[in-house]
C-alpha cells in the first residue's frame, strides 16, 4: 500500500499579535498569540464551520528561530457537532529571519517552514475519522492571520 495525503479540511484563524512572557540566551522566547476567530472549510469532509472562541498559540522560539508550538482550540460545524484539536509542532525560517522571529516579528509568509502533527478530541461518533486516520497540518503564517491545511494519510 501506498500512502497519498488528501486535503481533508482548512483552518483560516484570526491571530492577535504575540504576548510576550520572556526570552533567555539558551531557551529563547516565549510568547502566546490569542486565536479570537476563524472559521473551517470543508474539502475531503464536509467540516465547515468556524472556531470558538478563546484558542490560544503557545510557543517557545527558540534562539537558531526554530519555533516548538502548541495551539488549541474548538471547532463548531454549521450543522451542530463540535470537535477540539490540539496542534503540536515546528515552525522555522531560514538564517537571515531568525532576528526578526526572535524579536516578535513575522518573516515573509513563504520563508516558513510550519509542519504540525494535531490530535483531535471528539463529542460525536460520526467524526470518529479523526481519530481513526493519521494528519498532518501545513499551515501559512501571515501578520494577522494563519492558514492551516489538515492533510489526512490514506492507504492506495
Amino acid at each position: 500500500m501506498t500512502p497519498k495525503f488528501v486535503k481533508a479540511f482548512e483552518v483560516r484563524a484570526q491571530v492577535d499579535k504575540p504576548t510576550f512572557i520572556g526570552r533567555g540566551e539558551k531557551t529563547g522566547r516565549r510568547q502566546l498569540i490569542y486565536v479570537p476567530s476563524g472559521v473551517t472549510v470543508g474539502f475531503a469532509l464536509p467540516f465547515d464551520g468556524e472556531l470558538l472562541p478563546d484558542g490560544v498559540d503557545s510557543q517557545v522560539v527558540r534562539p537558531d528561530g526554530r519555533a516548538e508550538l502548541s495551539a488549541r482550540y474548538g471547532v463548531k460545524l454549521k450543522d451542530g457537532r463540535s470537535f477540539y484539536i490540539q496542534n503540536d509542532g515546528i515552525r522555522t525560517v531560514p538564517p537571515e529571519y531568525v532576528e526578526t522571529v526572535l524579536s516578535g516579528g513575522i518573516a515573509p509568509a513563504e520563508v516558513y517552514y510550519c509542519v504540525t502533527k494535531p490530535s483531535f478530541e471528539i463529542f460525536d461518533d460520526s467524526l470518529s475519522i479523526l481519530n481513526d486516520r493519521l494528519f498532518i497540518t501545513v499551515g501559512t503564517r501571515n501578520p494577522d492571520s494563519i492558514i492551516l491545511e489538515y492533510y489526512m494519510i490514506e492507504l492506495e
